[in-house]
């Protein structure tokens, strides 16, 4: 598969065309809002796309997560449910294809991948303690530095570059690694935090070459690697496409032996998965499954739902196996490639190669005249809403956050705002619809003012913030 939307068909020469691996059987009405209801709903919220009403958006690309449409067959499983407080048989059969399709031994459920994240901070660091990470993510780092770590960033320096074209521009920069254990010591470093298809730089996928260097390295000095394998299927797809000897393995054979180079992962379901909600955190050591077990109880609930339910657990479970046949993954990526190919040969600056799960538009290269603390992914996000009505999200100094040591605004290289496409949900006429809307809002960008921020939540503040136009 290229950038475009093809494959070799048989034994024909050249590419031809083709469709989604699934069939619509239930349709779900949208509809648009005027222009002048659309300017009064983002005034109302503060020019904040999280805080519009989902009834006042078109086309909702706010984020991935939670979002898919799920099978038939996993309604069906919904419909299995066993809601037994405790040894629900649903727990066992997500258990299972855990246990099968990504090889960790004790499995603990989550109500989403937030929980797991707190639970693993919580088991693995202690105060002071550093975590290196190939680039931070929000809900994670914060974890992470509530729980008393330290994040270090040890990506490779060409990931806070959008324009540099590297097929894997997710990896680890193994010399930072080496640098941060000689100045601070192994003990003092709770773990490797790996990412799969880094979010915050554009969705870059991780080598497989990078994560067995990695591992040597950890073996090297007793280091533990961890895993956030939220959309580790979509980074397994890209080892396919582009790592050498890999192209005629199964995703699913590419993602299981990715995950046996690691000591355990974290999950968000909702999205690989392709359910609404739930997670897990999964590890191969029995005396840490024993302590997150433990703190699930308190924090999530009983080690066999962790926070679900039992017919969202059977979901999640059917979920897994389809995330990895190869026609969905491939249509699923598939899909933002084309949006991507669209917006390139249009010229808009997007960030390159194209990620797995979303389109990521440079801000600063659309409005190069508001300065990094005006905001100004924020205020692309407000002006796309504007335009078409499509719900995209803020990836920069909102995101970022304050240090806090010093209170000060955190300024990211990348100044994004992103388009998160939900897996099996839009069609490619949306793609186009969504393509369009960004070259109009591109094109009329020299004469839009920055905003301020008016208010501000102690965490997280890019879900609650409010601003004002300046």
């Amino acid at each position: 598969m290229s950038s475009q939307r093809y494959i070799t068909m048989g034994e024909q020469k050249g590419r031809r065309s083709w469709a989604e691996p699934w069939k619509i059987k239930m349709v779900e009405p949208i509809s648009m809002i005027s222009r002048s209801e659309r300017e009064k709903a983002i005034q109302e919220a503060g020019y904040n796309t999280f805080l519009l009403r989902s009834k006042d958006v078109y086309i909702d690309l706010l984020t991935d997560s939670g979002t898919s449409a799920m099978s038939d067959r996993q309604w069906a499983g919904m419909m299995l449910g066993d809601e037994a407080y405790a040894g629900s048989v649903n727990f066992y059969n997500l258990e299972k294809a855990i246990q099968e399709i990504y090889g960790y031994e004790y499995i603990v459920p989550t109500h989403q991948g937030r929980g797991a994240e707190h639970l693993i901070s919580h088991a693995e660091i202690r105060k002071g303690q550093y975590v290196p990470g190939n680039m931070y993510f929000t809900t994670t780092r914060l974890h992470q530095e509530l729980a008393g770590g330290i994040f270090v960033d040890v990506i490779i320096d060409e990931a806070h570059d959008p324009y540099h074209i590297d097929p894997f521009k997710g990896n680890i920069d193994l010399r930072k690694v080496e640098n941060l254990v000689k100045e601070k010591g192994a003990e003092n470093i709770a773990y490797i935090s790996l990412a799969g298809t880094v979010n915050m730089a554009g969705g870059q996928p991780v080598s497989m070459a990078n994560v067995k260097a990695l591992r040597k390295l950890c073996d090297q000095h007793g280091l533990k690697l961890y895993l956030d394998a939220t959309r580790m299927v979509e980074n397994s797809l890209f080892i396919q496409l582009s790592e050498s000897g890999y192209k005629k393995k199964k995703v699913a054979e590419i993602l299981k032996e990715f995950c046996d180079y690691t000591d355990g992962a974290w999950m968000s379901g909702k999205k690989d998965h392709l359910v609404n909600i739930g997670g897990w955190v999964a590890v191969r050591d029995k005396n840490l499954a024993d302590r997150l077990r433990n703190a699930v109880v308190v924090y999530e609930g009983l080690h066999t739902y962790g926070g679900m339910a039992g017919r969202d657990m059977e979901a999640m479970a059917i979920g897994i196996r389809e995330s990895v046949e190869d026609d969905h993954i491939k249509s699923r990526v598939g899909q933002v490639l084309y949006l991507g190919e669209l917006l390139v040969n249009w010229g808009i600056p997007i960030v390159r190669p194209v990620g797995g799960h979303a389109i990521f538009l440079d801000a600063r290269a659309f409005y190069p005249h508001i300065p990094q603390d005006q905001f100004p992914a924020q205020v692309l996000a407000s002006e796309l809403y504007m335009d078409s009505g499509i719900r995209s999200m803020e990836r920069g100094v909102v995101s970022a956050g304050r240090d806090p040591q010093t209170g000060d605004h955190r300024y990211p290289k990348l100044e994004l705002t992103r388009l998160a496409i939900p897996r099996r949900v839009y069609t490619e006429a949306h793609m186009d619809v969504i393509a369009e809307s960004v070259k109009m809002v591109y094109e009329d960008r020299k004469n839009i003012k920055g905003f301020k921020m008016v208010y501000e939540p102690e965490y997280l503040r890019f879900f609650q913030a409010r601003f004002e136009r300046l």
